[in-house]
């Protein structure tokens, strides 16, 4: 029986089809219990909610100065999963995972993503490499991990605002940002601007990240594409 199961969730093409948020977040639950994890089948699952702000709307909590992270679930220490909320013209800087696993859906709007070779200051190197740029619209997926390099992700439009929902595989409580015009490098802290449609106590928040994300439960293996 859990040879089947472990089959099931290894195959995007049986990916059932997602109600809603609610729906996909229990998905989620029991890819995640399993041992291992395939990649494409939960960019594949990912794909398959096609988004609705009723569904997401309590979590969609903006800055005017910055983009926000707002927690929507904890994967029982597993995953995280939250919402990324852009302002107009709103972008992180460049930087890793932590050797975590991201996955990005879009929620509404477009996202922008520049991806980056890792620098190499040993050789002499001071402007990083830029790979490639990609604009993913609404119900779009992408996926990076650390051995594919380094990204920056940023709201393209002057106009309008950009929801994204990102799983980090396992959660982190901090990764590295990177100075495009030298490469330097340093390690910043990661913190919640709400958690559960709530927003985080300024405290709790300026301490660097919630409680939640400091979990240091394992995830399961996760097993990604051959061409990755």
């Amino acid at each position: 029986m859990e040879s089947q199961q472990q089959q099931l969730y290894d195959d995007e093409k049986q990916v059932p089809m997602i109600k809603n948020l609610d729906h996909l977040v229990q998905e989620l639950h029991k890819v995640f219990d399993q041992d291992r994890v395939n990649v494409d089948y939960v960019k594949a699952l990912l794909a398959a909610y096609k988004s609705s702000p009723k569904d997401w709307k309590k979590y969609a909590k903006y800055d005017p100065h910055r983009y926000t992270r707002n927690l929507i679930d904890t994967g029982n220490g597993k995953f995280n999963l939250m919402a990324l909320c852009w302002g107009e013209a709103h972008g992180s800087s460049i930087h890793d995972h932590a050797d975590a696993h991201c996955f990005v859906k879009i929620l509404d709007g477009n996202l922008q993503e520049t991806m980056f070779d890792w620098p190499n200051t040993s050789a002499g190197q001071t402007e990083m490499n830029k790979l490639d740029v990609n604009v993913y619209p609404k119900d779009g997926v992408a996926y990076i991990n650390d051995s594919m390099g380094l990204h920056r992700m940023e709201n393209p439009s002057h106009t309008d605002g950009c929801v994204s929902m990102h799983l980090y595989v396992p959660p982190f409580q901090s990764c590295k940002t990177f100075d495009e015009r030298t490469g330097h490098e340093r390690e910043v802290k990661v913190t919640f601007y709400s958690q559960y449609g709530k927003r985080t106590p300024f405290q709790a928040e300026a301490n660097g990240c919630s409680d939640y994300s400091k979990q240091s439960v394992c995830c399961s293996d996760v097993v990604e594409p051959e061409n990755n």
